[in-house]
């Protein structure tokens, strides 16, 4: 197989979610998931993938429940728990403990896996841009902007890089507008973003509330004992540098890099620097060079 050419696969998870990944590269010990941010698909991660794949690591990108070509659920069940659940059965289907390295939601995700539903699922925890307690006012400018044109869609690709360049100015406008249709879905003559907006809207009329429950996340944080990293995006609203500071307070045996110039998706605003940090975090847990 092409390196850098990953395989698709479904897994019909225990709830009858179907859950669509990349497979990077051969199953090793070596491994590392990538889980994205909500409103994301798992293609924000393929440069970081291929990069990891590059150097003989095992990545799995996979679409969270309600986003991308991974099902919807039909009754807006989004608590991490169910986001958990899927993971838990991914990583038994494929027979690995992987590092696993969360963009907002994902490290949510990862945080209560690995904190509560299933500890030992994880070797090391990655949190980019993520913490317990997330700053209120960036975490609501975030939702604002991922409901905003969700009901009605775009007229066209380059409406949709007005959009994204006027909401991450640290980020350069893309020039090939057809990497944008991995995040989109075409309804008629318009384009819709390609995640389930009741993912957001439930959490916010109190369905899924978990992904705010400060409380319910400090505690899951403070069981983990795998190695963990939180990368920051050094201009991001939503991890400022008070929450970086009681974050650290609180877990202090987590290591931390800050990145300049990106907000917080840090991945896609400075991948080069994001995935070197990754990649010496891995040195560092793997005790070896790769």
């Amino acid at each position: 197989m092409n390196e850098f050419m990953p395989v698709t696969e479904r897994f019909t998870t225990s709830s009858g979610i179907k859950i669509e990944a990349d497979l990077w590269g051969p199953i090793s010990d070596r491994s590392v998931l990538l889980l994205h941010g909500g409103g994301q698909t798992r293609h924000s991660w393929d440069s970081t993938a291929r990069r990891l794949a590059d150097i003989g690591v095992f990545a799995i990108t996979l679409d969270l429940r309600g986003h991308g070509r991974s099902d919807w659920s039909k009754n807006s069940e989004y608590e991490l728990s169910q986001f958990s659940e899927d993971i838990v059965f991914v990583l038994e289907e494929i027979g690995i403990c992987p590092v696993l390295v969360g963009a907002s939601l994902g490290g949510l995700v990862g945080m209560y896996l690995e904190g509560r539903m299933r500890p030992g699922s994880i070797s090391a925890l990655v949190l980019v841009d993520v913490v317990p307690n997330m700053n209120v006012n960036g975490a609501e400018r975030v939702k604002d902007f991922m409901l905003k044109h969700s009901e009605v869609g775009f007229a066209s690709l380059s409406e949709v890089a007005e959009v994204l360049a006027e909401y991450n100015p640290y980020r350069k406008k893309p020039t090939d507008l057809e990497g944008l249709k991995k995040n989109l879905r075409k309804r008629g003559n318009r384009w819709f973003w390609h995640w389930d907006p009741t993912f957001i809207s439930s959490e916010r009329n109190e369905k899924n509330p978990d992904m705010r429950n400060t409380q319910l996340l400090n505690e899951v944080m403070s069981n983990i004992k795998v190695p963990t990293l939180l990368v920051r995006g050094k201009m991001s609203d939503l991890v400022t540098e008070d929450e970086v500071q009681e974050f650290l307070e609180k877990f202090p045996q987590s290591d931390f890099v800050d990145v300049s110039g990106a907000g917080h998706m840090v991945a896609g605003d400075k991948n080069d620097v994001f995935s070197g940090e990754v990649i010496a975090f891995l040195n560092q847990i793997w005790v070896s060079n790769i």
